[in-house]
């Protein structure tokens, strides 16, 4: 039905480099991740190879210094890289941030030897991260995980559940925050584990609404020995560690959600313009052309919103705050677009025949994960009110 090609987002972008670097991307994306991606997402396939691929074109390590295989690339650059990807499927980009965000405690609390040792692999050498934060018990209260690491002699020991990981099961990597401690966020110390380690094991896959190509599962720790050389930060630096990777974090699901918003305004505006009821094209009819006009305002605010908390980021100043109002803004954007884009497209919409249903699955989850909405406006009200009474 749809006939209309979308055209590609106007970028605005600071180099010459960054504008080769998107070409790239969307040749990646409109070859190779695009026409595969109803399928294997319908039969849960995960995409390994795609990230081998983006590994070998240096799309993994793109925020990261370049000493250490990284791409040098600001992160304004890197999460128009994102939306492109998750544009294309969701499973890819969200896969891409999640495991930046896996690379962000060792690449900024590592120490120079641990960087040198650990990071070329992780950011170019094919491996794939997973971020081992949420428990079954602790999801929003995170300070209160219970994964323990004890001490035996040069290393720890470090067992419990870890509830919720992407790439469960199959990372090569995991950053594991574990309590080495007291209670309560001083407690808490971050390690990077091998994913082959002994002891460590991952559960089925949860069946998702959604993303079923992107495995998610719980990850379990049996006793799981590490170097104290793995240890990343000081003792009980841990949870420190992990607010700043989840600012950071954030700002990719922000990039994620726009992408996946515009790839529904794109196929709403095709199959708007191409179906005909009453003699014309529906696209002709003023209140769905409202409902579009709508659409690609909410999606050019968002993005606007995350590209300003990036700058941020980039030239050194807070950016907290910014970032939880991106990720607020982002992902409830692309639930409403989503939604409104099945509704464009009417009966056809609610079809797995086109892919607006499942921009709109895959939607919601992206409201949740690395802090739900509440939280997000929790921690914007701290930065505007102080702290709340208890």
């Amino acid at each position: 039905m749809p006939d209309r090609a979308p055209q590609p987002v106007d970028r605005q972008l600071p180099t010459d480099e960054a504008r080769d670097l998107i070409s790239l991307v969307r040749d990646i994306a409109h070859r190779e991740i695009a026409p595969k991606a109803a399928e294997e997402e319908d039969a849960g396939r995960f995409p390994r190879e795609i990230f081998g691929l983006l590994s070998d074109a240096g799309l993994l390590g793109l925020p990261y210094d370049s000493e250490y295989g990284g791409g040098d690339q600001p992160y304004e650059v890197y999460l128009q890289v994102l939306e492109e990807l998750a544009m294309a499927r969701l499973t890819v980009g969200l896969g891409v941030s999640v495991h930046t965000l896996s690379c962000h405690a060792l690449a900024n609390y590592g120490t120079k030897e641990q960087r040198a040792e650990y990071l070329p692999a992780m950011l170019g050498g094919g491996l794939l991260g997973a971020y081992c934060l949420s428990e079954p018990s602790s999801g929003s209260d995170a300070a209160s995980l219970r994964t323990r690491a004890v001490r035996t002699g040069d290393g720890w020991a470090i067992t419990g559940t870890k509830a919720w990981i992407t790439h469960g099961g199959v990372a090569d990597f995991c950053t594991v925050l574990a309590r080495s401690g007291g209670e309560g966020p001083r407690g808490i110390t971050a390690f990077l584990v091998p994913g082959h380690t002994e002891g460590l094991s991952a559960a089925p896959p949860e069946r998702k609404m959604g993303m079923k190509g992107s495995p998610t599962a719980q990850v379990h720790f049996d006793g799981v020995r590490v170097s104290d050389g793995r240890r990343i930060g000081d003792e009980g630096q841990g949870f420190a560690i992990a607010l700043a990777a989840l600012d950071s974090g954030r700002l990719g699901i922000a990039a994620c959600a726009i992408g996946v918003a515009q790839a529904a305004l794109d196929e709403a505006v095709a199959y708007a313009t191409g179906r005909e009821q009453f003699g014309r094209p529906i696209s002709h009819f003023q209140g769905l052309r409202f409902m579009l006009a709508d659409m690609a305002t909410q999606i050019e605010a968002g993005r606007a919103l995350y590209l300003a908390a990036a700058r941020l980021r980039d030239s050194g100043r807070p950016f907290a705050k910014q970032a939880a109002m991106a990720k607020l803004l982002c992902t409830d954007t692309a639930m409403k677009v989503t939604t409104d884009a099945v509704q464009v497209l009417g009966g056809y919409g609610y079809t797995a025949d086109f892919p607006v249903e499942r921009y709109m699955r895959e939607a919601k989850v992206l409201q949740i994960v690395e802090g739900t909405n509440q939280i997000q406006r929790m921690v914007i009200a701290r930065h505007l009110a102080g702290p709340e009474s208890h």
